[in-house]
């Protein structure tokens, strides 16, 4: 089963077997938002990163303070 094809129930059932039983109100939503989540890392999947450093590489610089306005 894939986020595309989650259907309320099967939301629901998801849920309840991460131990976070949902109001029957609620199933239709959180099967709409598990789409939406999927779409979007869908899309993130496809971008490509191979120029980009991995994060630990990352080096802040801190600014000197400077109090002139």
């Amino acid at each position: 089963m894939s986020a595309p094809d989650l259907t309320p129930p099967e939301a629901a059932a998801w849920a309840a077997r991460a131990g976070l039983p949902l109001p029957a109100d609620r199933h239709a939503a959180v099967a709409a938002v598990a789409r939406h989540i999927h779409s979007v890392v869908a899309v993130l999947r496809e971008l490509d990163f191979e120029d980009t450093p991995p994060a630990p590489a990352y080096r802040v610089e801190r600014e000197q303070p400077d109090a002139a306005v």
